[in-house]
């Protein structure tokens, strides 16, 4: 199992495309290079093209005794080992944070309790930082958070996000979410101690707005377009009426396309005890219904 992070900035996204570099690609090909045979490198939740990653989690297939060859002269675990032999192959904007042998039964897409994504928004009331312009929209209008929240908080359920979601021929978009809401990250001090506050010089994410949503899975462009339709009603373009029909007749017609991929991060992937895996992923494989 590898925890990895990712600036999805030049890539198309998580999945093998022809011609087009992708994460899975540089994955896949550093793993090929170490193995000296092709690789297959399983992810938790496929980012879209130009979608950042800080806590993605993949599976590969590898034998104890190849692993224990990646040691050579390094007084380091197996595991260790392949970290450091992997990461030298990779591009600097893929980090690998972690791996380890994954317990019987782990599936990376398939085990998976629930993923998390925050989506960053710059708007009128944000002070924007330049550095983090990669990563963040900026939106030179003011926005209605109560009204955005009225709008997530109608998402939170078990619902079909067909208007919201590229249709799957053969799969469904319907899918659970736990929670989802909108939220300004505060202006805290640079520094706190004993003297109180010393600067009030605000942290690089001081003031950004914050769609932040857990679900179980997400259907392809299913954040993103949720996160546009949010800001129309914020916006004052749409109504949280509109929002509200848009989720009870779930048909894509145009109105609810994916906004720009740059601010969105997937932060966080939950799984169950290893004793629950084995039994999550054969579940999680059914189609899912209302």
């Amino acid at each position: 199992a590898l925890g990895i992070e990712y600036d999805g900035s030049a890539f198309c996204g998580w999945q093998i495309q022809p011609d087009m570099p992708s994460v899975q690609a540089m994955l896949e090909g550093a793993v090929g290079r170490f193995l000296a045979a092709p690789a297959s490198v399983i992810c938790a939740g496929r980012t879209d093209t130009g979608v950042h990653a800080s806590h993605q989690v993949c599976h590969l297939d590898i034998g104890e005794e190849t692993l224990s060859r990646c040691v050579g002269h390094m007084s380091v675990p197996p595991t260790v080992a392949l970290k450091h032999r992997l990461q030298r192959m990779l591009p600097a904007d893929i980090t690998i944070h972690d791996v380890t042998v994954a317990p019987s039964g782990f599936d990376a897409r398939f085990s998976a309790l629930e993923r998390t994504y925050v989506y960053r928004v710059a708007d009128r009331a944000s002070e924007v930082d330049p550095r983090l312009r990669g990563f963040v929209l900026h939106l030179d209008a003011d926005l209605d958070v109560a009204a955005m929240n009225e709008a997530a908080a109608m998402t939170i359920g078990l619902h079909d996000f067909g208007s919201f979601a590229t249709p799957n021929p053969g799969g469904t978009t319907i899918r659970e979410v736990k929670t989802a809401y909108w939220r300004r990250i505060p202006t805290r001090p640079l520094v706190v101690d004993g003297m109180g506050e010393r600067y009030r010089t605000p942290a690089a994410e001081s003031d950004l707005l914050c769609f932040t949503i857990v679900a179980d899975a997400f259907a392809r462009n299913m954040v993103r377009s949720l996160v546009g339709g949010c800001i129309q009603v914020g916006m004052g373009k749409r109504s949280t009426d509109w929002f509200r029909e848009k989720m009870a007749v779930p048909l894509r017609e145009g109105s609810t396309g994916p906004i720009a991929p740059q601010g969105l991060t997937l932060e966080h992937v939950a799984y169950p005890a290893d004793d629950e895996l084995a039994e999550r992923a054969e579940r999680i494989r059914a189609k899912r219904t209302l």
